[in-house]
């Protein structure tokens, strides 16, 4: 096993080109602004271009994409094969549908460079379009572990070809109990294969998958670079638990890209619904989303069209974007693992962030032991709503303005870019179908306000109670008993000036006729009556054709 020292593995390889790396790569590298090789691409590449067995662990964001997609890319050119239908030639293997995407945008211009072919498999959208990929022969096959076997089960893909053989993130897939799908895979690859393993951790089911899946595999562990530790300040915010909401808005009035980590879907996509409403445009990212919405989202997120991105876990891996720089730990993650996975979303590529997590009295401990078993000292507050430290950590100008306060003599954005109101949402006008979209799917844009503020926060029951007695047609109170089938009425008639309104007018003052009151009879009843519809045609039975 070999431990590095980040500032000296920089300083022993001046170049892709002097690690062994084919030239046509070198500059397919160089156009996507890559020139020098990351610590854990340093230390890596050449024992994968000579074809061993790889364990690489290092934090996320370190480069570890480009660590073993090089090797992959140049060992299947070197091989000189072709692909065949349905069979690809190397495999990788990640936990989200959204590192999968990410790696496939990463290796696919390295890809081109050599000739080769490169797709994605993963859940959440149709098949279609990768069956129809793995059938016209693909080279680099990147596959979340469910929907490959989904395919393999359906006889549309072989790993029987398969050379190389790469899993990223093996912690995660740990995580989400993947293992057992990945052992299935690596059992049907060639066992002559090379396998590649990059994780943050490299301890617990991850040690056992690499005793049985690799073979006098060399180990390259990158500790943690020196320059970049203190590029994070670490901050854990005591509030009351009635505060949250206000702290939490405080937080995201920044300027800059903000992450905010929820424990739960319903509380991610609560969260972005009621900072919307209260000014701040954000959108979620969690497991409920489809595909096209995940990336929608995160394409209005990463062009800026809204600063505020509210997320579960999925989030914290795999997800790279660029100048994050402050991270929120709404809901404290359970482990010490997660907290370093979402606090490495900031931070990356040589600039500074923020971390804060948030604390109630009763999470105060929990969050104690975790920040200690992640290595990190933070800095710990006690605020309340308002308190001129929530506008620092934002990075709020000295003045105080925050982005969602109203402003004066600004001139309006161009009509072809969207650009966040500077006042409520909720009073903004909507203009045209883009603005009226916003990027946000259908159930987004119908629910914009919350629930709280469209119904109370009531149910539908206790609405209905509130509702002043039923009126049949002829003016009469109607009351309805729920637990019996007594229906009666009574002798009341409103006075003049009680007359009924919204739903409970006579059904002679609705436009459409209908009667205002849950008594009606059924419709069977209705057709042995004779009635007829608002056609005017009769509903007792169906004219037979002539």
């Amino acid at each position: 096993m070999h431990t590095l020292d980040p500032s000296r593995a920089s300083a022993r390889a001046a170049g892709f080109a002097e690690l062994g790396v084919p030239q046509p790569i070198v500059r397919a590298l160089a156009r996507t602004g890559i020139d020098d090789p990351r610590p854990i691409q340093a230390a890596t590449i050449p024992d994968s271009l000579a074809g061993r067995d790889v364990l690489g662990r290092a934090k996320t964001g370190s480069g570890k994409t480009i660590a073993f997609g090089v090797p992959v890319v140049a060992a299947l050119a070197a091989s000189g094969g072709r692909t065949r239908s349905g069979r690809p030639r190397a495999l990788v293997l990640v936990p989200t549908r959204e590192l999968a995407s990410q790696v496939a945008a990463a290796i696919t211009p390295l890809a081109k460079a050599m000739s080769l072919s490169c797709t994605t498999a993963f859940g959440g959208v149709g098949q279609g379009r990768q069956v129809a990929a793995l059938r016209g022969g693909v080279d680099i096959l990147i596959a979340c572990p469910g929907r490959l076997e989904d395919l393999i089960g359906q006889r549309h893909c072989s790993l029987g070809d398969v050379m190389v053989t790469v899993l990223d993130e093996a912690d995660h897939m740990a995580d989400l109990g993947f293992l057992p799908a990945v052992r299935r895979l690596l059992d049907l690859t060639p066992a002559g294969g090379q396998r590649m393993l990059f994780s943050a951790t490299l301890d617990g089911a991850v040690a056992g998958l690499v005793r049985r899946h690799t073979t006098n595999a060399v180990t390259h562990e990158l500790d943690t670079e020196p320059d970049e530790a203190p590029l994070i300040d670490h901050h854990v915010l005591s509030i009351a638990a009635a505060d949250k909401r206000a702290i939490i808005h405080d937080l995201a009035a920044s300027s800059d890209r903000t992450l905010l980590f929820t424990r739960t879907k319903h509380g991610a996509r609560k969260l972005a619904r009621q900072l919307t409403t209260s000014g701040v445009p954000a959108v979620d990212l969690h497991g409920n989303l489809s595909q096209g919405a995940r990336e929608r989202n995160l394409e209005s997120f990463s062009r800026g069209s809204s600063r505020v991105l509210v997320a579960t876990d999925i989030a914290a891996r795999g997800i790279h974007v660029d100048d994050i720089s402050l991270v929120v730990h709404v809901d404290p993650p359970a482990e010490h693992k997660a907290y370093l996975h979402r606090s490495g979303r900031t931070a990356r590529s040589g600039a500074r962030g923020v971390v804060v997590t948030l604390a109630t009295p009763e999470q105060s401990r929990d969050v104690q032991r975790m920040t200690k078993a992640a290595g990190i000292t933070p800095t710990a507050t006690s605020v309340r709503p308002g308190d001129r430290l929530l506008s620092q950590l934002a990075g709020c100008p000295d003045d105080g303005t925050r982005r969602d306060a109203p402003r004066t003599n600004v001139a309006p954005a161009p009509a072809a870019t969207f650009a966040p109101s500077t006042t409520t949402v909720t009073s903004a006008p909507r203009h045209g179908r883009d603005d009226r979209r916003d990027g946000r799917s259908r159930d987004d844009r119908r629910d914009g306000r919350s629930r709280d503020d469209r119904r109370d926060g009531r149910s539908r029951d206790d609405r209905r109670d509130d509702r002043n007695p039923r009126v049949d047609r002829s003016g009469r109170v109607r009351s309805d008993r729920r637990n019996g089938s007594d229906r009666r009425v009574s002798d009341q008639r409103p006075s003049g000036d009680q007359r009924p309104s919204g739903d409970e007018r006579p059904s002679s003052d609705r436009r459409d006729g209908s009667e205002g009151g849950r008594d009606r009879p059924d419709r069977d009843t209705r057709s042995r009556r004779g009635g007829r519809n608002r056609s005017g045609r009769s509903r007792s039975r169906a004219r037979a054709p002539r």
